[in-house]
């Protein structure tokens, strides 16, 4: 496999940032991932991270060194990770449960599989037009969808999620492929404060016109820009495909000399690692400058 991969999180205008990204990958096979801890639920940076790392986990296992079924992965996997956080909030007798959206694409072959519970998004761009986004666990979509055959009373909260990770009953995954690709198709994955802030146009457009170090970025600050001193956590991930060898991407990643029991992945392996759990802003930086400058250095090397 070759890809190009930039990703970047902001705080935005809240106290904390509780977004949390990250891929993995193997020679053959790609993970790439984003979830969004949700507000109004107690500890949702816990939430997020541990949904991730019950992902990145199950893929190190299952990725030998590709999957066998990728959408069957995916959809137990999320669901794995929805279990941890029942489990979590009993072993520490918490009222409510922790709770967290979730998208995650794999890329296997030449072929994209993803899937998705709650509002976190993922985009699908080629040759500057929108080929595909996930739709919203939401009732605004829900009733986007319905509105000829069961309208919605409009008491209801619109935005409100219907679904997520953590939540009392069984959450809705929904999933999707395979999507065969092209080179030079992009992925982007993102939470809420993205695309909530910046209109589906203009992410198409961005992401099409630029190469990933300066799209990702200027798609996030715009957000920031949107949401003003209020605004939420900005996080977005964005892959593009087997970006051509003189591409003006600097950031471009081959899995095809890895030996077959190599994993490489950026996702943190335990809560454990931060002792309490907490990851504040500064660690987060921190840890996407060390990503990034360790792709810039293997970008470098001759393949």
């Amino acid at each position: 496999m070759r890809f190009s991969v930039y990703q970047i999180s902001r705080k935005g205008g809240r106290e904390k940032n509780e977004d949390r990204m990250g891929y993995c990958y193997t020679r053959d096979s790609g993970l790439f991932a984003l979830a969004d801890g949700m507000g109004g639920h107690p500890e949702g940076e816990v939430a997020s991270q541990l949904a991730l790392q019950t992902l990145a986990g199950a893929f190190q296992r299952e990725a030998k060194p590709a999957l066998k079924s990728p959408l069957r992965f995916l959809q137990e996997a999320i669901l794995a990770g929805h279990h941890q956080l029942l489990r979590y909030a009993t072993e520490r007798s918490l009222v409510d449960t922790p709770r967290t959206t979730i998208v995650a694409c794999v890329i296997q072959g030449n072929a994209a599989y993803w899937a998705h519970c709650g509002d976190s998004r993922l985009y699908l761009v080629r040759d500057g037009a929108l080929m595909q986004r996930t739709r919203d666990h939401s009732y605004t979509e829900l009733q986007e969808t319905l509105a000829h055959v069961v309208p919605i009373d409009a008491r209801f909260n619109r935005s409100v999620l219907f679904t997520c990770l953590g939540s009392p009953g069984k959450p809705v995954v929904d999933t999707v492929g395979p999507i065969n690709l092209q080179p030079g198709d992009r992925i982007v994955v993102c939470s809420d404060g993205l695309w909530s802030t910046v209109p589906d146009e203009e992410i198409v457009d961005i992401l099409s016109s630029r190469p990933l170090s300066d799209a990702v970025p200027e798609m996030v600050e715009r957000a920031l820009r949107n949401g003003g001193s209020h605004g939420d956590n900005v996080t977005a991930l964005a892959v593009e495909w087997e970006a051509p060898e003189d591409t003006d991407s600097t950031l471009g990643i081959s899995t095809r000399s890895l030996g077959e029991d190599v994993f490489a992945s950026t996702i943190q392996a335990s809560l454990a690692d931060t002792g309490t759990g907490d990851l504040d802003e500064a660690e987060i930086e921190r840890s996407i400058r060390e990503i990034n400058d360790a792709i810039r250095r293997s970008s470098r090397k001759p393949r």
